[in-house]
């Protein structure tokens, strides 16, 4: 039976956004309340202030530009004090805002504005070449490319998002109606795994249901007038607003509760720190690859982040040997939470004081929710036992935009949305994720979660930072486990230092899950802004190793026309051979590299070094066999 969440229902107001951040009757707060701070300048925002500047830009929006209801205004800068007020400012004209990521190149950001028919951008001006050029090549007019920040376009050519209002008959010009479960709110774009990025279309009713989910799993544990002598619980601020978890979680929960949110612009330890100990900051969102620095950065100790009452850490997996580290040397507990860009984010989330408990796990599922794990055919698991996780709820957002497929796709035959998410849950409602369907390695049949082994990796002393991937192996006729290592700063890549760690894993685990792919060592785990590991980088690495192997190879069957002679005389062909890669041995093992050449006219005897071939390898026949090893016995892989 399908899990049903232990809290009890919640009634979801049948409202729009903006009507439910500001035209509430419980708010508990006064209207003066500082909400967002931007440390760097000392600039901020009070509740008042954020809803007037919304409505002015909402104002001009329609008296300016004529805007209509569904019009997409996509949203191109990094996390920014203004973002609020632009974005609750769309809404009010009836709009749909699309924040795109600050990182995306010129043609990445053009297909979101297509994608998305957007009708104007705002940025900031750091970014105001690229926003121009992808506006042109998405058909944008110049002059709907608006700044916000603290810069101005010194040629006046560009607008800032202030001179866009209305400067008459502004009583002609009144808030857009909306219908809450049907009208978009925002389009967020998820990269997934393969393929382009397909838009999340989320409904004002998803928002505002997550909204009131999050506080609920929250409790009455962060406050308005709790905190720091009492002066309210203060969040910093660094998880991208362009991503759902920052845009739900930060922007609109603490709008909502009252909470003051000082806001970076991105994340920077040793600023992290400060801002910690100068804003006393009580309560963080954060992701693993942050966790993991605060573990293990020697800057930490030179602040003082005896503020923090708790973090809380989604967009990836936490392992129970970091939560502990950190804990043990900051005295900050910290909890999980689960949720995707389909679900407006957050499903689940530890309480407060489950946090050590049940370290590993996401927590209970929120709110007027209902979940379950099926299996490759859609069949519910037992209770307990592995599966992908599926869940219903006021949350789930309204498919994919231009994707009928992949819509239908994402959903069971009783209308469950299918998360990609491998995990279970135990018998006192606490779920647990372990990794993605797609990311699983397939090792002669059993499973190998990558998150698993990197999280045991990361516990050992050698290790930074780590991720793990399958490769597939032909001589195995299956994919194996292969490990990329950040070493600590003080230790060099080695043959031995590969030895080491592969052998400490080989004592923890079973044996389906060694690292029979070996070990790569990396300067820096590519990821992506919310923490999550790009594993198809790493994969795309993969293959062009791959090619490059295989460009050897023909260079070696080139040779091995000119230099070997089979027993009886006759000259090998190049047509008679051909030649793959073999195995590849584990770092640091001294075994050889070897490639084999598979002839198929006649047996040949041996073994008989016949030669050697390009890149100092070797030519070895092998006794009663149709095969030579071409083999370079002393090469070590790096």
């Amino acid at each position: 039976m399908p899990t049903e969440s232990t809290y009890p229902t919640i009634d979801i107001p049948n409202l729009d956004l903006w009507g439910f951040l500001f035209n509430r009757k419980d708010k508990p707060f006064p209207d003066d309340k500082v909400i967002y701070r931007d440390p760097e300048t000392s600039r901020f925002y009070t509740y008042a202030q954020t809803r007037d500047a919304a409505i002015t830009f909402g104002r001009g929006l329609k008296a300016q530009w004529r805007w209509k209801k569904g019009d997409v205004l996509a949203l191109y800068t990094p996390n920014c004090i203004d973002t609020p007020a632009v974005t609750w400012g769309v809404h009010w004209a009836g709009g749909i805002l699309t924040p795109a990521n600050p990182g995306y190149t010129v043609d990445e950001l053009a297909f979101q504005l297509h994608d998305s028919k957007a009708s104007a951008i705002v940025t900031q001006k750091p970014f105001l070449k690229q926003a121009c050029a992808a506006a042109r090549k998405a058909g944008i007019s110049e002059n709907r490319v608006v700044l916000m920040g603290d810069e101005r376009d010194e040629t006046g050519r560009i607008k800032h998002f202030v001179d866009i209002r209305c400067t008459r008959g502004m009583n002609r010009y009144r808030k857009c109606k909306i219908n809450p479960k049907k009208d978009l709110v925002f389009l967020v774009y998820s990269s997934g795994t393969t393929g382009l990025p397909k838009g999340v279309m989320l409904s004002h009713e998803n928002i505002v249901a997550n909204t009131m989910m999050n506080q609920v799993g929250e409790g009455k544990n962060l406050s308005w007038t709790g905190g720091f002598n009492n002066g309210g619980d203060k969040i910093l601020a660094f998880v991208p607003f362009f991503h759902i978890y920052g845009l739900t979680c930060l922007i609109h929960h603490s709008l909502y509760s009252g909470l003051e949110l000082v806001v970076m612009a991105k994340f920077d330890l040793d600023r992290f720190c400060q801002h910690v100990q100068a804003h006393k900051i009580t309560y963080t969102y954060a992701v693993p690859p942050v966790i993991l620095m605060l573990g293990k950065s020697p800057v930490v100790d030179k602040y003082d982040l005896s503020s923090l009452r708790m973090l809380k850490s989604g967009a990836a997996p936490l392992t129970k040997d970091l939560t502990d580290a950190v804990y043990k040397r900051l005295g900050v507990p910290i909890k999980q939470g689960y949720g995707l860009s389909e679900t407006s984010p957050t499903t689940h989330t530890q309480r407060w004081e489950d946090w050590h408990v049940h370290i590993g796990s996401v927590g209970r599922l929120l709110p007027n929710q209902t979940a379950k794990y099926i299996d490759d055919f859609e069949i519910e698991v037992p209770f307990g036992q592995t599966g992908e996780l599926c869940i219903k709820g006021p949350n789930v957002f309204q498919g994919y935009l231009n994707n009928p497929g992949s819509t239908k796709n994402a959903f069971t035959r009783d209308g469950y949305f299918k998360t990609g998410d491998v995990g279970h849950q135990d018998k006192d409602g606490n779920f647990y994720i372990t990794d993605r369907v797609k990311e699983l390695i397939k090792y002669k049949g059993f499973q190998v979660p990558p998150a698993e082994l990197e999280g045991i990796l990361l516990g050992n002393e050698d290790v930074e930072d780590v991720a793990v991937i399958g490769i597939y192996e032909e001589e195995r006729a299956t994919e194996v486990p292969r490990a990329y290592i950040v070493l600590k700063p003080t230790l060099p890549p080695s043959p031995e230092s590969a030895t080491r760690i592969s052998d400490w894993l080989t004592a923890r685990v079973a044996n389906h899950k060694r690292l029979r792919g070996g070990i790569r060592f990396m300067s820096q785990i590519p990821k992506s802004t919310s923490g999550k590991i790009l594993r198809r980088v790493l994969k795309d690495s993969h293959a062009k190793e791959i090619e490059s192997a295989l460009s050897q190879n023909k260079k070696v069957n080139m040779d091995l026309e000119r230099y070997l002679e089979p027993a009886d005389g006759t000259r090998l062909r190049s047509s008679s051979v051909t030649v793959r890669p073999a195995p590849r041995p584990v770092y640091g093992r001294l075994r050889s590299s070897s490639m084999v050449v598979r002839r198929t006219t006649q047996n040949i005897v041996g073994p008989t070094l016949v030669g050697r071939v390009s890149g100092g390898f070797e030519a070895l026949k092998l006794e009663r066999s149709r095969s030579l090893v071409v083999k370079r016995p002393t090469l070590v892989e790096t």
